[in-house]
C-alpha cells in the first residue's frame, strides 16, 4: 500500500498574521505530509458534457444542512459539493490532499496543521482562507443555527482552529486520540456570505444556495418539481490528481416522482438515465422487456467491500410496550428476516447480523441477530406476564402487543407484509404505515413512533455517541431515535470517545455492539454488499466501474467515490437511430467482482 509522502518544512516558524491566535506558532520540527502517489482510479478517456436526468422521491424540505429538517436523504448531494480538507482514498484508505496540499499531526496527538490550496475557491470567486475555517466553529456553535448534535460535537470535539495566515491554519480537537484525522479535516464555512449570524438564520436561508467549493452547484430549483445542479466551468481542482477525469456532465437534474413505480416508468422511456436494480424483482423480472434484450439499456452488478447500513426495524423504548427488555426480545424473535430473504427477496440480500458490520477489527463477529423462534416468543413473553387473547394476539393490563411499523418507500411493502402476516403467528400485531420518505424520517427524529424500518449512513468508524448515548435520547432531532438510555452503554461510549489506544478502543467497540443486542432496541434485517443499477447504453464507466467503497456508480457528486461515469453523445446517437430503425445490440449484463468479499452468513451469487 502506497505511504504517505513525507516532507521536511524549512521553515520554523511561520510569520503570524492578526488573525492568528496570540503567541501561536507553528511546531518547529514539524513534519509536513502530501499523498501524490497512491493510484487514480477514474478513467483517462472520460470526456466532459452531457445531463444526467435522475429523481428523488419527495422534494427537500430546505437547502441547509444543518437546523430542523435538515437530516434528510437530499442533504448528501448539498454536503458533497462541499469539500474537507482531506479525504480518504476508497481504495487504500490513505489520507489524500482536498481543500489542503499538506498536512501534519501535532505530538501532542490532538492537534492538526494544514497547508491551504491557495486555488481553491468559493462558487462566487472569493478565495477560501484561514478565516473560513475559524467561522466553522463559530457557526457550528451558534444557538441560532438550532442544531444540539453540532452545537455539541463542535464544542466538546473541536476545541479551536488556529490560523497562522490565510493559508496555514492548525484543527485542535479536545482530546488526543486515534484516526484524529477522521475528526479534524473539517469543511469551511463562508463567513463573507453568512456574516453575522441571529435569530432568523432558520427561516432566512432554507432555501438559500451557499457558496461551496465543489464542482457543481444548485442553479434552478422549483419547490416540488426540481432541482437542478450545474458544473462550474474552469472549477479551481478540475486538473488536480485525484478529482481529474471526473465529475464530467454539464447538469444533473433532479426530477420529483414521488411514486416509484412511477420512477421506473420513466426510466423505461428514458426521462431519467439510471434506474437501482437492488430490489429482486426489478433485477430478475422486470428488466426482462425490449430496451435491455435490444441492448438499449445496460445492467451493472457490481460488488464493493465497505461498511454496511444498520438496516432494521428500531424500537422506541419511549413506548411503553417496549421499556420492557422481555418484549423487545419477543418482537426480534418474531420477526422472520430469513423467510422475506428467501421468499421476496430472492436470496440475493444476506442477513445482517448486527448494526456494525463491514467494520473491520472494530466489527464484533461473535454477535448474532436473533432468529425467528415462537417459543422464545412465547417464553419471553409469559416471563413479563403477557398471556394470548381470544385473537391470539398477546395480552396484559388491557393492553394488546399491537405496534406500527412506519417506513417511507412503497417498494418495501411486500417485505413488511411477510413480516406482519409471520408476526400475527408469534401474537404480535404489525400495523403498517407508509409514509412520504421525508415525513418518515421526520417522524423518527422527532420520536414519534413505535417501529421505525430504516437505515443508517455509515463511516469509517463505528459511531455510537450519536445513536445510543442517553444525552440524545427524550428529545426530538437527534439520532438516538429508539431513546436508549441505559449507564452502562454511557459509560462504555465515553470510554471509546476518550481512549486514545487503538486496541482499547476496538475492545469497547466490540463491547457496545454485544451491549446494543443485550438491550435490543435493534432488529438487523438485511445487508447488500453489492450495487445493482441499471443504465441507458450512452452512460461509459471506467474498468472497474467503482471502488472498493462506492456505493453508487452514478453518484454526480461525492468527492471520494463520485463523478465517475462520463456521456458519450456518439454512443447515444448511435443507440436513438437503432430505437427508431429497431435495430438490436448485444445485450449487456456486467458482473464485476473486483472487490468481491463473502461476507458472513451468505454466499457470493
Amino acid at each position: 500500500m502506497p505511504k504517505l509522502m513525507v516532507l521536511i518544512s524549512g521553515l520554523a516558524v511561520l510569520i503570524l498574521s492578526g488573525l492568528a491566535q496570540a503567541g501561536s506558532k507553528l511546531p518547529e520540527d514539524i513534519q509536513w505530509l502530501t499523498n501524490d502517489s497512491d493510484p487514480v482510479y477514474a478513467a483517462s478517456d472520460a470526456v466532459k458534457g452531457g445531463t444526467l436526468n435522475t429523481a428523488i422521491l419527495s422534494f427537500p424540505m430546505t437547502f441547509r444542512t444543518v437546523g430542523p429538517d435538515s437530516n434528510g436523504s437530499f442533504r448528501s448531494a448539498i454536503l458533497d459539493n462541499d469539500l474537507s480538507l482531506i479525504n480518504i482514498h476508497p481504495n487504500t484508505l490513505n489520507i489524500i490532499p482536498e481543500l489542503a496540499t499538506h498536512w501534519a499531526f501535532g505530538k501532542d496527538k490532538k492537534s492538526m496543521y494544514f497547508k491551504l490550496n491557495p486555488n481553491a475557491r468559493w462558487s462566487d470567486g472569493k478565495p477560501v482562507t484561514g478565516p473560513d475555517y475559524a467561522f466553522t466553529l463559530e457557526f457550528m456553535r451558534s444557538p441560532h443555527i438550532v442544531a444540539p448534535w453540532y452545537n455539541d460535537y463542535f464544542t466538546q470535539e473541536i476545541d479551536s482552529v488556529i490560523v497562522f495566515d490565510d493559508y496555514t491554519i492548525a484543527v485542535v480537537g479536545t482530546r488526543a486520540e486515534p484516526d484524529l484525522h477522521l475528526k479534524l479535516g473539517i469543511n469551511p464555512t463562508p463567513r463573507h456570505f453568512y456574516g453575522t449570524l441571529g435569530p432568523d438564520f432558520v427561516a432566512r436561508y432554507n432555501w438559500k444556495v451557499v457558496p461551496n467549493t465543489g464542482s457543481y452547484q444548485i442553479d434552478d430549483f422549483q419547490t416540488g418539481k426540481h432541482i437542478r445542479f450545474k458544473r462550474k466551468k474552469d472549477w479551481w481542482a478540475q486538473d488536480l490528481k485525484y478529482f481529474k477525469n471526473r465529475f464530467n456532465v454539464d447538469r444533473v437534474h433532479y426530477t420529483v416522482i414521488r411514486d416509484f413505480n412511477m420512477l421506473w416508468e420513466y426510466f423505461k422511456k428514458g426521462k431519467i438515465d439510471v434506474f437501482g436494480l437492488t430490489i429482486p424483482k426489478y433485477w430478475h423480472d422486470k428488466t426482462q422487456i425490449p430496451i435491455f434484450e435490444k441492448g438499449y439499456a445496460q445492467r451493472i452488478w457490481f460488488f464493493n467491500d465497505t461498511q454496511q447500513s444498520a438496516m432494521g426495524l428500531w424500537l422506541n423504548q419511549d413506548r411503553d410496550i417496549f421499556k420492557d427488555t422481555n418484549v423487545r426480545y419477543a418482537f426480534s424473535h418474531a420477526m422472520n428476516i430469513e423467510k422475506v430473504i428467501d421468499q421476496v427477496l430472492r436470496g440475493d440480500y444476506f442477513r445482517l447480523e448486527q448494526a456494525f458490520m463491514g467494520y473491520g477489527p472494530y466489527t464484533n463477529d461473535t454477535v448474532r441477530a436473533r432468529r425467528f423462534d415462537l417459543e422464545k416468543v412465547d417464553h419471553c413473553m409469559k416471563a413479563s406476564g403477557w398471556r394470548r387473547g381470544p385473537d391470539g394476539i398477546w395480552e396484559k393490563e388491557g393492553k394488546r402487543f399491537s405496534v406500527e411499523a412506519t417506513y417511507g418507500f412503497e417498494e418495501h411493502t411486500p417485505r413488511l407484509v411477510v413480516l406482519k402476516e409471520e408476526a400475527k403467528k408469534a401474537g404480535i400485531e404489525l400495523l403498517l404505515q407508509q409514509s412520504d420518505p421525508t415525513a418518515a424520517f421526520k417522524k423518527f427524529l422527532e420520536k414519534n413512533f413505535d417501529v421505525a424500518w430504516m437505515g443508517w449512513s455509515t463511516s469509517l468508524r463505528p459511531q455510537y455517541w450519536e445513536h445510543f448515548h442517553s444525552i440524545n435520547a427524550h428529545k426530538p432531532q437527534t439520532n438516538n431515535i429508539t431513546n436508549t438510555d441505559d449507564p452502562e452503554m454511557d459509560k462504555l461510549i465515553d470510554a471509546y470517545r476518550n481512549s486514545l489506544d487503538e486496541k482499547e478502543r476496538i475492545r469497547l467497540s466490540l463491547e457496545i455492539q454485544q451491549k446494543i443486542h443485550d438491550i435490543g432496541m435493534f432488529v438487523p434485517t438485511f445487508m447488500v454488499p453489492y450495487i445493482r443499477e441499471a443504465c441507458w447504453r450512452w452512460w461509459r464507466l471506467p474498468d472497474p466501474p467503482g471502488t472498493r467503497h462506492s456505493g453508487s456508480l452514478f453518484d454526480p457528486f461525492n468527492s471520494a467515490t463520485g463523478g465517475m461515469f462520463w456521456y458519450d453523445k456518439k454512443l447515444h446517437d448511435e443507440t436513438l437511430d437503432a430505437m427508431k430503425s429497431d435495430r438490436a445490440f448485444e445485450p449487456v449484463t456486467r458482473i464485476d467482482q473486483t472487490y468481491l468479499k463473502s461476507p458472513q452468513g451468505g454466499d457470493s451469487r
